[in-house]
């Protein structure tokens, strides 16, 4: 298992588009991957569970990786995050 802090840094947080792209890219990595944020944990590979969480911006975020591939994983999904998703 591997994990990473971040903070949201798009303005309009984990919305529709960047959720989408997101889900996408971590769904062709085996192993599982999720987001902790407020206390809870969101399936990373789950459009409707990240848009539920309510990510805004500059939210404290960690992400998680747990099986084959979790550095991979890791590195892709946390470049996404800190690039703010293209915005």
């Amino acid at each position: 298992m591997v994990s990473k802090f971040l903070t949201v840094p798009n303005a309009q947080g984990f919305h529709m588009r960047p959720a989408s792209t997101f889900a996408a890219a971590m769904a062709k990595y085996p192993c599982n991957v999720t987001i902790k944020f407020n206390g809870n944990s969101y399936n990373a590979k789950s459009v409707l569970n990240l848009v539920a969480a309510c990510m805004k911006c500059g939210s404290d975020i960690e992400l998680v990786c747990d099986g084959d591939q979790e550095n991979e994983a890791l590195a892709e999904g946390a470049k996404m995050i800190e690039d703010g998703f293209g915005e």
